[in-house]
């Protein structure tokens, strides 16, 4: 089989997880180091990137990335892609949460100990030939009756907090996207910002690189410190202020502080470096045997999955809500993508409003997702393949299509179904509904007043006319002199003896010149045909 897809892997991965992609029949592995120019190269012909915070993914490296459609990112967190300019690319970006929570949780534990027991200072001592040379100045100070303030509550945070109450620590934490309702420990005591700083003898941040985060810990907040209290970071450089930590440490205002993670990586110009009081580890919290091996599966398996269309777990631009089954979910976008793109075959004029409208249970959690199918459904007849899930938003936004949700269309009642009215910007309203056939299979039921019933599939032909004898017959007879078979034919009437539309499946699509002989026949009011693949 020849490779479909090929993926550049520019980090460390396990050998077991490499060893997948190698195997893989339908994927062309390339491994380099993680330096721009060599991923600048291996991107020309790339359909996914397998990278970690090391190389950084901007706006110019992608631009040498024509056929990029991937980027799984090795951790969480995610400062190093601009996700802005993939999206505007339609480049899918995934990261891998939780995978490394454990690693990170123990090595903020580990620098925790070693920072209250002044481990490196003493094993720095006895390596150099002293023993106990000063007792007192190598005193630590224990976990157990000290109070400790988490800034951040999400995966890590926990794993700490609980480690942390074993210890018999007091355990506060900050963060403004958990509610009491969800705390799972109670013992756990939810506390403003300010309270935390005040109050804590150990401070550990566990927040993601934001702009609200940047410069969270600064000389500002540092003044509201306890005296003599101790700062952890093992989450993102940019949380700290390095030089106001480095005067803080230097005053003797915090009596100790430990880093992973830097502003700027390698650290050569951290204010950190080599400071009494300090520890400092090169960026390893998930550096165990353990994380590795579950990253690198974690991320394979993710890009594998997205490059073939099978799911997009972990895709942080995708419209898709985590826990979403996209198995189950991908009949009713398919459907959505349809209704659009026979919507947009129907248009006179440009699209400037689309209202999406959905009944049954099962779609209340992907009413987004069938939103965005049916922009892409509407935009790809007009842009072709540069339009996808990820961008179809932007891209409506720069045409100024405005998406809402509305209820009370006139349109067929399923028990599952997805209605969308398109406001044209002459004024003209097209209104299309479809549901699933045993949750599988798409069908059209309505498009505007006229009642229906076909599968979107395939070369259609949707042609308006007058309800009049003779025109089944016509159009028949038209069909077989110019040997054009039939598959189905679907025809709605508002009232009889009104106007008609009918839908023709056919087996190949209509030559130019016979529709336009077709749209010359006096009860023809319009024609046009789609492809739906």
């Amino acid at each position: 089989m020849t490779p479909k897809y090929s993926v550049l892997v520019a980090t460390d991965l396990a050998d077991s997880s490499l060893q997948i992609l190698k195997q893989a029949d339908d994927i062309q592995t390339q491994v380099v180091t993680p330096t721009l120019a060599a991923v600048r190269d291996g991107l020309k012909s790339a359909h996914a990137l397998i990278a970690r915070d090391d190389v950084r993914v901007d706006k110019p490296l992608l631009g040498d990335a024509p056929h990029l459609q991937v980027i799984g990112h090795v951790g969480a967190g995610l400062s190093s892609i601009d996700v802005d300019a993939a999206t505007n690319r339609g480049i899918i970006v995934m990261n891998t949460p939780g995978a490394n929570a454990i690693a990170a949780g123990e090595h903020t534990i580990g620098l925790m100990l070693a920072l209250s027991r002044r481990i490196i200072t003493a094993h720095n001592s006895l390596k150099d030939g002293y023993w106990l040379l000063d007792r007192k100045r190598q005193a630590g100070t224990q976990l157990s009756g000290k109070t400790l303030g988490l800034v951040g509550l999400g995966r890590v945070g926990r794993i700490v907090a609980l480690r942390c109450l074993a210890f018999g620590m007091t355990v506060l934490a900050y963060d403004p996207y958990i509610s009491e309702e969800q705390l799972t420990d109670e013992r756990i005591q939810l506390v403003s910002f300010k309270e935390l700083l005040q109050r804590s003898d150990f401070i550990s941040l566990h927040v993601p690189a934001t702009r609200e985060t940047a410069g969270l810990i600064n000389a500002s907040t540092l003044t509201q410190m306890k005296a003599g209290a101790r700062l952890i970071n093992a989450s993102h450089g940019s949380v700290l202020d390095e030089a106001a930590v480095a005067e803080a440490v230097k005053s003797g205002h915090l009596a100790g502080v430990a880093v992973d993670v830097y502003g700027e990586e390698p650290p050569y110009n951290s204010p950190l470096i080599a400071l009494d009081n300090v520890i400092h580890t090169p960026h390893i919290g998930d550096n165990t045997v353990e994380a590795m091996q579950d990253l690198s599966l974690q991320i394979v398996q993710q890009v594998l999955d997205a490059l073939r269309g099978t799911d997009y777990r972990n895709a942080v631009n995708m419209p898709f809500v985590p826990g979403m089954d996209y198995e189950m979910s991908r009949p009713y976008l398919k459907l959505a993508e349809c209704l659009g793109m026979m919507t947009q075959t129907l248009a006179r004029s440009a699209v400037r409003r689309v209202a999406v409208e959905y009944r049954g249970e099962e779609m209340s959690g992907i009413i987004k997702p069938v939103a965005v199918a049916i922009l892409k459904g509407l935009l790809q007849p007009v842009l072709g393949d540069k339009v996808n899930y990820i961008n179809a938003p932007v891209l409506a936004a720069e045409r100024a299509i405005q998406v809402t949700q509305t209820k009370g269309m006139k349109t067929s009642e399923y028990a599952n179904q997805v209605s969308c009215q398109v406001t044209l910007e002459d004024g003209e309203t097209i209104t299309m509904a479809g549901t699933l056939l045993d949750r599988k299979e798409p069908h059209i039921v309505q498009i505007n007043q006229y009642r229906m019933n076909f599968v979107p599939e395939g070369h259609l032909l949707i042609m308006g006319s007058f309800d009049q004898p003779g025109v089944i017959g016509k159009i028949g007879t038209l069909m077989a002199t110019n040997q054009i078979n039939i598959g189905s034919w679907q025809t709605g009437r508002a009232e009889r003896g009104g106007q008609t539309l009918t839908v023709l499946t056919l087996d190949q699509p209509l030559p130019m010149a016979l529709l336009d002989e077709l749209r010359q026949i006096d009860f023809i009011r319009h024609a046009h045909q789609v492809e739906i693949r």
